[in-house]
């Protein structure tokens, strides 16, 4: 096309090209020439609409286009809006006096909506035509001058100045061309006669018919136009009306009577009789929409009528008699199709962001949404509307433009998919709707924490436990998706009797499970919390926590505590220790026998725990003993627990060395060391006694052969047989160690006694060693030493004192040791007194010692 035009033509084209975008209303519009080249620049349109063009790939800038098909595209290098095919204007919009192209720029990120029009400017590219190339007009000779005979219009499919202007026609002697403009600017060329025809003369008439554009250069057609004289009929039929108007539904059937056209002939006869028909020059399309009853002058209805279409028909009718030669009349006609609400409105979805984040804020653009209907009027107003209780909403933009924005919060644990229906009505009556559904997809965010199954989980274990067994499983659920949804968990660190919680248990991260680190014992651990955290893998991560008690179950692992018949009243038979972690008044304990088998022959302590006989033992009491003892707080409220004592009452006495080994049977570790340290002094002094013995025995051997005899003074008592054998270390068994005493010689008499006393209530305590040389001075000593014990009232600060002046274990058993050594020497010194005083008395034989009540070594 541009090589059809002057060079001086094509540089204004592009003159106005470039100077003529405008912004109209938010619209930028530009107006450019039909039949551009590929690849013309329409204009820079990153920078009329103010965009980065460095951003423009980034943001993913594309078009679309409402007439389908594609003409333009955006260069992302340059941001310039380009010619991708060939643009014919009246293909695009034939006859409209204005041609648009509409076009929507959709971005991303923030996700806009950018409406621009491209006007279609026409271009002289098409010459004027007629559908008939040769007319024949048969006009008779008698016509009076004056008579006008209608011509073929000429088509130019331009517009505007570009289309038909003028006619010409060829210089004769008898013709001449008038234009008739129509309303609707139609413009049709008439032949008038203007001197008679002399058929004699001049039989045929040659005329050229020539249509002339306004473009420049000017564009023109020809039709030749023949005339034929005729003689005879002189009166052609005359139209009521020269235009004939009427409008019809487009929803008329086939066969509607639509509009009567009626002609009438002055002639008589066969010359007045007069048949209509379609103009020579009526197009397909008319032919295929109506037809004419030839006889009548009936218009109707022949194909489906559609106003979207088409909403204007215009065509001629020809009248014709039957004279010879045939005279004929013309007349417009023109149909208006009146539009009913018989198309629905239509949801475009232009464009569409999803999954969508689930933090999205409030006035996020989720979708471009546009509406359009065919119809008209009324009919063609399309109102959207959006499903109720939904959290997004319809911001209307620019004609029939709209864009789908968050108007709540979104929670993908409520709902991961959103089905979205967008509802358009128009305005007709009745009114026609359609929907749309979208989905939009949310995607998931870290915004939720684990949840455990429980907030707090009981777990009883009982003692003994084998350690690397499963105590108990925790689970909490994560409601976000994928890695947010993955839990791992932890135990925190914390302290179990000053020692690291992780010591006792560990936890298994993946599936919550908690084992055991070692077997527990009730009595030393009886309840211990565990505080295990739930942590998700979402960045940043969220985590929750759950506390786990434990519960340690009591077993049946210790041996009842055991008293013998013979206990006499106030013996200590056991203590009972309790413990409270709070502090201050609610750390204060008292202890209360709650229940016995005999409540007449124990009593507790308020303070200590310590359970005592009130009475002595007889032999009507039960062998097993069972005491309930009840323990309490003083805080508000009060706090309390029990505790189940079994006691069995044994017959006979026990030797206190069994005793002793009964004692390092125990599991008490304290304990356990002290039984050691004393088993090892009971040694050592075992082995140094009978060094000591043979000592004394070679010297009293040797002491004899010299003459001398060394005697012992046998006790009045028959039971004493051997008063020198019966050393022996003796411990109290009623409750901790309180004293070791080491006893020997005449048990009536002169009773040697060494005697270690301990604090009842701690294993360091210091020994109080006491050498008596008389009963009398022993029994003083022992009562000034039994004023100096603890009694009932003893307290836990006494003991800590004690701790502070105490000693160690190896010195509490090199004690042991000295006491016995101790005794030794009394002994041996006793034995020197009593030679001395024989010495005194007189000295006698082997044989009068012994009738003397003494006994010879």
């Amino acid at each position: 096309m541009w090589n059809r035009l002057p060079t001086w033509q094509v540089f204004l084209w592009w003159h106005h090209f470039f100077l003529l975008w405008t912004t109209i209303d938010g619209q930028t519009r530009y107006s450019i020439p039909e039949e551009l080249k590929q690849g013309s620049v329409v204009g820079n349109i990153a920078k009329d609409l103010g965009l980065v063009v460095s951003e423009l790939h980034r943001r993913k800038l594309r078009l679309t286009s409402e007439a389908g098909k594609q003409y333009f595209s955006v260069d992302l290098g340059k941001g310039e809006l380009v010619v991708t095919d060939r643009i014919d204007r009246e293909e695009m919009c034939g006859q409209k006096p204005s041609c648009l192209l509409p076009l929507e720029l959709v971005i991303d990120n923030p996700l806009q909506l950018h409406r621009v029009e491209i006007e279609i400017q026409d271009t002289n590219d098409n010459s004027p035509s007629f559908l008939t190339k040769e007319k024949v007009v048969k006009i008779a000779e008698l016509v009076n001058p004056g008579a006008r005979f209608p011509l073929e219009s000429a088509q130019d499919p331009d517009v505007g100045v570009n289309s038909v202007r003028s006619y010409m026609l060829t210089k004769n002697d008898n013709f001449k061309l008038t234009v008739k403009n129509h309303k609707d600017g139609r413009k049709i060329p008439e032949l008038v006669l203007e001197k008679p025809l002399d058929r004699e003369k001049m039989p045929v008439h040659n005329l050229i018919l020539t249509a002339v554009d306004g473009g420049d250069p000017v564009r023109s057609g020809t039709s030749e136009i023949t005339v034929i004289v005729l003689d005879i009929n002189d009166n052609a039929p005359q139209f009521e009306k020269q235009v004939y108007e009427t409008n019809v539904s487009e929803k008329a059937t086939p066969g509607t009577e639509i509009l009567h056209v009626k002609a009438t002939d002055a002639d008589e006869g066969v010359n007045g009789e007069i048949e209509y028909f379609f103009a020579e020059q009526t197009s397909d399309l008319i032919l295929s929409l109506f037809a004419i009853e030839s006889s009548t002058g009936t218009i109707v209805v022949r194909g489906n009528l559609d106003h979207e279409t088409n909403s204007l028909h215009r065509f001629d009718i020809t009248a014709k008699d039957k004279g010879n030669p045939q005279m004929d009349g013309h007349c417009g006609i023109e149909i208006k199709i009146l539009d009913i609400n018989d198309n629905n409105p239509e949801i475009i979805v232009t464009s569409l962001t999803s999954p969508v984040p689930e933090d999205s804020a409030v006035g996020t653009v989720i979708a471009l949404i546009s509406a359009k209907d065919p119809d008209s009027g009324d009919n063609g107003k399309v109102l959207l509307n959006l499903s109720p209780k939904s959290p997004f909403k319809l911001n209307p933009s620019v004609s029939n433009h709209y864009s789908l924005v968050t108007n709540g919060r979104l929670d993908r644990e409520k709902n991961a998919q959103y089905r979205v229906k967008i509802s358009a009505s128009d305005s007709g009556n009745p009114a026609l709707t359609s929907e749309k559904i979208i989905l939009v997809e949310l995607s998931d965010v870290n915004d939720n924490p684990p949840i455990f199954s429980k907030p707090s989980y009981l777990i009883y274990v009982k003692e003994n436990h084998p350690p690397g067994k499963i105590l108990c499983s925790v689970s909490a659920t994560d409601p976000d998706a994928g890695e947010n949804a993955k839990v791992s968990y932890s135990i925190l660190d914390s302290k179990v009797q000053d020692v690291s919680v992780s010591s006792y248990v560990y936890i298994n991260s993946d599936n919550g499970s908690i084992y055991s680190m070692h077997s527990f014992d009730y009595e030393k651990l009886k309840v211990f919390q565990i505080q295990v955290q739930a942590k998700d893998q979402g960045s940043p991560s969220l985590s929750s926590n759950a506390t786990v008690h434990v519960f340690i179950l009591d077993q049946n692992d210790n041996a009842p505590a055991r008293m013998p018949r013979s206990a006499k009243a106030g013996h200590l038979v056991t203590k009972v220790t309790a413990v409270d972690a709070d502090s201050g008044h609610n750390a204060w304990i008292s202890y209360r026998l709650a229940e016995a088998t005999d409540a007449s022959l124990f009593t507790v302590n308020l303070y200590t725990g310590e359970v005592r006989t009130k009475r002595a033992v007889s032999e009507q009491d039960d062998s097993s003993q069972r005491l309930l003892i009840e323990i309490k707080d003083d805080g508000e409220p009060i706090q309390s627990s029990t505790v189940t004592v079994s006691i069995i009452l044994e017959d006979g006495l026990h030797e206190p060395i069994l005793d002793l080994r009964h004692k390092a049977a125990e599991p008490s570790k304290k304990t356990g060391r002290i039984t050691l340290y004393l088993i090892l002094s009971l040694a050592s002094v075992s082995v140094l006694s009978l060094v000591t013995f043979l000592i004394l025995a070679v010297k009293c051997i040797r002491n004899s052969r010299s003459s001398s005899t060394c005697c012992m003074r046998r006790t009045d008592s028959d039971d004493y047989k051997n008063p020198n054998r019966n050393l022996q270390i003796q411990l109290n068994t009623d409750g901790p160690i309180k004293y070791v005493e080491v006893l020997g010689g005449d048990m009536l008499s002169q009773s040697q006694s060494f005697r270690s006393c301990m604090s009842p209530m701690s294993e360091y305590s210091d020994f109080t060693l006491i050498k008596p040389s008389s009963t009398t001075d022993f029994k003083e000593v022992i009562s000034v030493l039994d004023a100096s014990l603890p009694d009932s009232t003893w307290t836990f600060e006494s003991q800590q004192d004690d701790k502070e002046k105490g000693m160690s274990r190896l010195e509490m058993a090199g004690s042991l040791v000295a006491s016995f050594l101790s005794l030794v020497e009394y002994n041996r010194r006793t034995n020197s007194l009593q030679h001395h005083r024989g010495t005194k008395t007189g000295l006698c034989g082997r044989k009068s010692c012994q009738r003397s009540g003494f006994r010879s070594i």
